[in-house]
């Protein structure tokens, strides 16, 4: 069978509430420049002049107007009328094996391009296959808009054949959902889709179409006027709040800026950068916001939380202000909230409301897009500064800088012998080098990938955080590739991970869509088995998935049968070039076997439940401090 190049295949809220805390004293000024903006029109394309279509005419025409280049999805009963007109359509479609790896594979595209990632299944089953993918582009704000089949109008309600109610089960993970009710409502539903997807915090976007609206028949027009009453997202932050935000930071002795992934949805990684050098404060970056600072740079105390360095976990349970941008205060950077960061007063900027406040007092609060709240703390800081006004962080600095050396991140060498798979990743970020994506499942080798792979650019790392979703990462990078076919694309996932949604590599084989996975093969369900080790006597229940002692699967076997390359690596020497044979593949997917220790744990770690105060640099190793200092 011929693949299709890479050259084909490059060819091919929550609703944002609008109002800042009551309680925040704004003057009149302030008030005026954050007076909410009017809803974008969508995109500028050509109008296009009336014509008579069938609803699912009227759907493909308005994804080709809304200048959608890829879908991900499966055919069936309920959106099989969709399926004809997208035949002859310039949008590609891409036919996946399960529908848990569309909707994947539109957060990896989403995430590695910043456009709106598209999913399409059937009603029922198709539709709940769904519900894991949504859920997880909710939790991590990205900009999904799923389509749905649906039962015939008369139908809904009945039981009927592969009915589910799609729009009531997904309501908690949606940003906002349609079920459509007529074919005149397609475009402008469309429309209003992708633009509450896209705009404010992102979010996926559900929309459902029972399957008489797309059979029948109805005039389609271009552009449609949007109707989203009250839908105005804060994007400039108040004057005030950005004022007073400078004067703390200019006071503060032992300030954090604790950045979250708002940073990379906003496109705020410069301004973060100015920010962060015109200031001198250290810089956290949360799992979801590897890569807004470079980990090379000086100011970069590396990634806060359970799994996090020791520098950045204390810099920001010692500081004495910690600035949040577009981060939430997720319990696994506060570990037991109650007594995370004591003394810090807390300056918090997000462009929802609803964030602020929610898990920690704020001191601070402002509403608005990361980038307008970074450039307008630029020019607020700088004000400051040039009135004089300004902090030695010299013995703050001396303190994380002593905490940085005494406690880098490290690992021991396995004593059995057994290859360690913490080498296996550092060498993997080595050799592909900061300009690829990297695409981690969930677990120890997630965990690994965000410590020893150097993040130096924006959205080269994507990767599960609010849900954990396990199965995420061969999907999602075959997504992602699909958005950059010229970039080099690894997924690194567990063998657990792994066996959830491999068959996507079928797609992939058969699409030509040559990503590269190497699989971090340890036997077990490791973090699960982590827990077991420290927390439950070593009683590993169920935790053995046989890939060690029965090699079932045999993931080289598995590759070959998937339409890839499957090589396999089981020694420390073997590593670099088997790495680099894997680089030199460009027509085909690739599978690494990697075979690791299966003892080998994730450190520094903070137990869930426990104070940041008692993380633990290895097994049995608390660090020590000078509390005097800190």
């Amino acid at each position: 069978m011929t693949r299709p190049t890479p050259e084909t295949l490059a060819h091919s809220a929550r609703r944002a509430r609008a109002a800042v805390d009551p309680t925040v004293d704004v003057d009149p000024a302030a008030a005026r420049s954050a007076a909410p903006p009017a809803i974008p029109a969508v995109p500028a394309v050509r109008p296009s002049a009336p014509a008579q279509v069938t609803g699912a005419g009227s759907l493909v025409r308005s994804l080709e107007a809304l200048e959608v280049d890829v879908v991900f999805g499966i055919p069936g009963g309920a959106i099989l009328p969709a399926y004809d007109p997208l035949y002859d359509s310039s949008v590609r479609h891409i036919l996946v094996r399960h529908e848990q790896g569309a909707g994947h594979a539109a957060t990896g595209y989403a995430q590695a391009t910043g456009k709106v990632g598209v999913c399409i299944a059937t009603s029922g089953p198709g539709a709940t296959n769904l519900v894991t993918p949504i859920a997880d582009a909710y939790m991590d704000s990205v900009a999904m808009v799923a389509i749905t089949g649906q039962v015939a109008r008369p139908s809904i309600g009945t039981d009927a054949f592969q009915e589910a109610d799609i729009q009531g089960i997904t309501l908690p993970i949606t940003k906002h959902n349609f079920l459509v009710q007529n074919a005149e409502e397609i475009p402008q539903v469309l429309a209003e889709a992708f633009h509450l997807a896209s705009s404010g915090r992102p979010g996926p976007v559900l929309v459902d179409i029972p399957k008489d609206v797309l059979q029948a028949q109805t005039t389609f027009a271009w552009p449609p006027t949007l109707d989203l009453p009250g839908y105005r997202p804060t994007l400039h932050p108040h004057g005030k709040q950005i004022r007073e935000a400078a004067r703390l930071m200019a006071a503060a002795r032992r300030p954090v800026l604790y950045v979250g992934g708002g940073v990379l949805k906003a496109g705020a990684t410069d301004g973060l950068r100015r920010l962060a050098e015109l200031t001198g404060i250290p810089v956290v970056t949360t799992l979801m916001a590897l890569g807004a600072f470079p980990d090379s740079h000086q100011q970069h105390l590396g990634m806060p939380g359970m799994h996090g360095t020791v520098a950045a976990v204390y810099g920001l349970q010692k500081a004495d202000l910690i600035v949040a941008l577009g981060a939430r205060f997720d319990d696994r950077v506060t570990g037991k909230l109650d007594s995370f960061a004591p003394d810090a007063t807390v300056v918090h900027a997000d462009i929802d409301p609803a964030e602020i406040g929610k898990n920690r007092h704020v001191d601070v609060p402002i509403v608005g897009d990361a980038k307008h709240v970074i450039d307008e703390l630029i020019a607020a800081v700088t004000v400051e500064r040039s009135a004089g006004r300004s902090t030695d962080l010299g013995d703050w600095w001396t303190q994380l800088d002593d905490l940085r050396n005494r406690y880098p991140l490290g690992y021991d060498e396995p004593s059995d012998g057994t290859l360690s798979p913490q080498y296996v990743i550092k060498r993997l970020g080595e050799i592909v080098g900061p300009d690829a994506i990297f695409v981690a499942g969930v677990g120890q080798h997630q965990m690994w990938a965000s410590q020893f792979i150097s993040y130096e650019k924006p959205y080269t790392w994507l990767n599960s955080g609010g849900l954990g979703t396990m199965g995420y990462a061969v999907p999602a990078a075959m997504g992602a590739k699909v958005g950059k076919p010229d970039t080099v694309v690894w997924a690194v996932d567990g063998d657990g991970c792994f066996q959830m949604t491999n068959q996507e590599l079928a797609t992939c084989a058969l699409e030509g869509i040559p990503v590269k996975i190497a699989v971090i093969n340890n036997g077990n369900l490791g973090m699960v088995r982590q827990w077991q080790t420290l927390f439950y006597n070593e009683r590993y229940s169920n935790t053995d998935l046989g890939t060690h002692k029965h090699r079932i699967p045999d993931f080289v076997k598995l590759a070959e049968a998937l339409g890839c390359i499957g090589l396999r690596c089981e020694t420390a020497d073997d590593v670099d070039k088997t790495i680099a044979a894997a680089m030199e593949i460009n027509d085909a997917p690739v599978v690494i076997d990697f075979v690791v220790g299966k003892d080998a744990m994730v450190w520094p770690m903070v137990a869930a439940g426990t104070s940041n105060d008692e993380i633990m640099f290895a097994r049995g190793v608390r660090p020590v401090f000078d509390e005097d200092d800190i």
